[in-house]
Formats: C-alpha cells, sequence, structure tokens
C-alpha cells in the first residue's frame, strides 16, 4: 500500500514515523471518511492525541497493552469504544508476537530488543490503533477450519473495527497494522 502525501501536525520523537505511515495510509483507504490531517476540509485536529509504547516481545505483554489501551481511551473520554479498542489492540499484539517476530527472524531479519511497538492516536472523531513489528510479511485474513485453535485474530479485529490495514513501516523497518474506529468528536 502506499500512503498519500498528507501530513500530520509535527510532532517530535523516534516514535511517530511509524505510526504517522499508520494514519495516513489509514486516513487513505478508509472510503468515506474526512480528508486527512493537513488536507482542505479535514476535520482531524491539528494536534492529535498520542499515546504509544514499546511492549517486551513476549505473550506476557498483551494483558498490560490491554490495559494501557482500555484506560487511554477512558481517559480521552472514549469509554463507549475502550472494549473494542482493546480487544483490538490485543489481537493485533498477539498477532506480532506470533507471527511479526517468528517471521522476521526466519527471513533474518534484524530483531532488535525493542521490536514491537503499539500507538493509539485520537484526532477530530477517529481512533487509530497501530502495531508495528519487524517482519515484512502482509497479514492475512483466514477463514479457518470451525475446529481450529488459532486464525482468528484478524477476523475479531475486522468485526470490531470500522476499518483496519496495514502499510510498510518507513526505512525497511517491518509493517504496521492498523485499526480505525469511530468515536465522538475531540472537543
Amino acid at each position: 500500500m502506499t500512503t498519500p502525501s498528507a501530513q500530520l501536525a509535527p510532532l517530535s520523537g523516534a516514535d511517530w514515523p511509524w505510526l504517522q505511515s499508520a494514519v495516513q495510509t489509514a486516513c487513505w483507504s478508509c472510503q468515506g471518511w474526512p480528508a486527512g490531517p493537513g488536507e482542505p476540509g479535514s476535520v482531524w485536529t491539528a494536534t492529535p492525541r498520542v499515546a504509544t509504547r514499546k511492549p517486551p516481545p513476549a505473550s506476557r505483554s498483551i494483558a498490560p497493552a490491554r490495559l494501557f489501551a482500555q484506560r487511554t481511551m477512558e481517559r480521552w473520554g472514549e469509554a463507549a469504544r475502550a472494549d473494542d479498542v482493546a480487544a483490538v489492540v490485543s489481537e493485533l499484539l498477539a498477532n506480532a508476537v506470533r507471527h511479526g517476530l517468528s517471521d522476521a527472524r526466519d527471513t533474518g531479519a534484524t530483531v532488535g530488543p525493542w521490536p514491537i511497538r503499539l500507538g493509539l492516536l485520537h484526532a477530530g472523531p477517529y481512533v487509530i490503533a497501530a502495531v508495528a513489528d519487524p517482519s515484512g510479511t502482509a497479514p492475512e485474513l483466514r477463514d479457518p477450519d470451525w475446529l481450529a485453535e488459532s486464525g482468528r485474530g484478524l477476523m475479531v479485529v475486522s468485526s470490531l473495527s470500522d476499518h483496519w490495514g496495514y502499510c510498510f513501516a518507513p526505512a525497511g523497518l517491518g509493517k504496521v497494522v492498523w485499526a480505525a474506529f469511530t468515536a465522538s468528536a475531540r472537543r
């Protein structure tokens, strides 16, 4: 997927470019959503609320990440979608730990000590949850056998979010899987 040229309000820090590419791809991909940040007619706020974490690359990081998402949504006044966002963050992080890390190692990619990133962004009437991992393998929505014990994560993401997708992280640093949620307008 390619990203549009619209730019978000500049934020500092090394964690921003991967999340920015996910947000731009979400704006571009979500047909029927208003123009993205910086574009004419945009309803996005100039300075979005952003919350990021670098969870440990292990399954034990999923429960704290879910709690982080839940509390962040509540703090932002978006309690109505907090459970959906928290469940989606759990699924995206589980996929990053289970598939993203192993795929990256299998291809010989460099996997640093903090290879996974979690970000939430609230701008205007939208919330975007994104998880980056070092794998360049695109996520695949599957239709698992009804007896299968796994393979339903992206089905959960698809059913709870308004839109979801992925993009490749800047500088060849893997991919970012994102989910977008309609929320109340930011005041």
